[in-house]
Parts: structure tokens; sequence; C-alpha cells
């Protein structure tokens, strides 16, 4: 008889870009912790999200999307991917259940094997399936749909017997692993992409220069880093309407988070191509690429 009645293991939820891992993590945790865009690569760094139940707690980790890199930003997405794939006790492939089957993870990813964990397919968007593929549906296939909850109960009990035995990690009632800061950053990218079209929120990174929790409200000052001059005068826009406009959407998603009210002031400043620049990735916290040396770290 094991010494630990409990069990608790880091769940890395990995597949291309736009296959849904943000929205089933918000929807396994049961709060807007990821981003969610239409537009692809919206997570940089693993956004962790924590669900309790019983005798087992789940540390879902949602991965940026395993592309092939094109820039240094790109490259770092991939590593923080891969490493949080190395880690992880249980892999969960997911895939679009409307254009299933899904082709193995290591050809899907460009990865030499596939990861030493366990790794279960799950087809997401169920909800997208017609009903000439529901009726042919391999019932025995893990099928889910952050839109509706379906899915999402039997998940977990699939998962929980197989994550290691032990104490858990983090306290049941938290919902997160990253600090108040990181959500601030988080939530004004996702307006961006919300409000801001082509390349722009692309090149958007956040720093949070000041965050006291102590007041109320809650004061939080950060900074809209973006590449470019022109790029500048969109995020501001006209008057500073759209910036007034990302800050304010940003500001009620860290309220719901926070249970607080929150003063968010937010500027915007030029960081001259910093997605392509390693010393600029690593001043906002991105790991350096595998193949930093052979980076171009002035253009």
């Amino acid at each position: 008889m094991s010494s630990f009645p409990t069990r608790c293991g880091h769940v890395a939820l990995a597949g291309a870009p736009n296959v849904g891992k943000s929205s089933l993590l918000n929807a396994l945790v049961g709060e807007h912790l990821a981003i969610v865009s239409p537009k692809p690569q919206a997570t940089r760094m693993p956004v962790a999200g924590l669900v309790t139940r019983g005798q087992a707690q789940f540390v879902f980790q949602d991965l940026p999307g395993l592309l092939e890199p094109r820039y240094a930003l790109q490259a770092s997405m991939r590593k923080a991917g891969l490493d949080a794939l190395a880690q992880a006790d249980i892999v969960l492939y997911l895939h679009p259940a409307p254009s299933a089957p899904a082709p193995p993870l290591a050809e899907a990813a460009g990865l030499d094997s596939a990861p030493k964990a366990p790794v279960l397919t799950v087809y997401t968007m169920a909800d997208l399936l017609s009903p000439q593929q529901r009726e042919a549906w391999d019932e025995t296939e893990l099928l889910v749909s952050a839109q509706s909850g379906e899915g999402i109960e039997p998940l977990l009990e699939r998962v929980g017997p197989r994550l290691p035995e032990g104490p858990f990690q983090f306290d049941p009632e938290d919902l997160g692993t990253q600090p108040l800061r990181f959500f601030v950053g988080e939530y004004l990218r996702e307006a961006a992409f919300e409000r801001l079209s082509e390349e722009v929120p692309y090149s958007i990174a956040v720093e949070v220069e000041e965050f006291r929790e102590d007041e109320h409200p809650v004061y939080i000052r950060a900074t809209l880093l973006v590449e470019r001059d022109s790029q500048k005068g969109i995020v501001v826009g006209r008057a500073g309407a759209t910036l007034k406009a990302i800050g304010a959407q940003a500001r009620v998603r860290l309220e719901t988070l926070l249970g607080r009210q929150v003063y968010l002031d937010c500027w915007v400043k030029v960081l001259p191509d910093w997605r392509r620049r390693i010393a600029s990735l690593e001043r906002l916290g991105f790991p350096p690429p595998e193949d930093h040396e052979s980076a171009d770290r002035h253009r």
C-alpha cells in the first residue's frame, strides 16, 4: 500500500497552434487564465492552471504551439514548450476533431522522437462535428468541447489515475501558479489581439513596472512595448482611444481574477526589433533559444 494516498502531476497540453489548448485550459480550471484568440501563436510561454479533485491534483500547462520558428522569439517559444513537454508526467496531444485522425505528435511537432511521458490524444472542438461525423465517431477516443464543457469530466477521470502518486504541490484552492504580474501582460496582449489587426499584436510585449497590491484600488503601471514608431501610433490610437480600450478590457479581466478594483495605468514605448534580439528577449523573461549563438543579436 502506498504511503501517499494522493496523486499530483504535470499535464502538458500540446499540439499545433490554434487547436484549442488555451480554451481547454480555461474550461478545465473554470477561470480565464490563458489568452484565447482566433489568431494563432498568441500563447508565448506555458500557462499553468490547477485543478484539484478529491485525491488528485492536476497541474495543467498550456504550451505554445510547437511550430517551426522563423525568428528568435518563436525559437524561444518553441524551447519553452519543449522544456515543459520534457518535464511533463502526462502529455495530452490536442487535435481538432473535425480534422481527425491526428498525425503522430512527433510528426506534427517536428520532434526527433516521441516524448518520454505517456501521450493521450484528445480531440477538441467537438461542438463543430457534423451529425455524420458524430455517428461515426469512435467512442474510445477522448473528445472534448471547451465551449460546451462536453468531455471535461471524462478527461479528468481518464487522466487522474495516471498521475504519479505523491503529495499535492499547491494549495487546493489555488487556480494557477504564475504571479499576478504575469496575467497583467497576458490580459493586455489578449485585448490587443482582439482590437488590432495584421502584425501589430504580435509585435507587442508588456513590462509591468509597478504593482501596488496594498492600495485600493490596486495600482498597476504597465508599458506596452512595440518594435516601431508606426506601431506605437496604431496602439495608442486617435486621442489615445485604442490604448484606453485595450486597458479597459484588461482591467475587467484583472478585477475578476483579483476580486478587487484595479487602476491600470498603460503606456506605450518602442523597443526596436525586440522579437529578433536575444538581449531584449532575456530582458522580457524569455529563455534564450537553442540556436542563440547563431541568432543575429543586432538586426
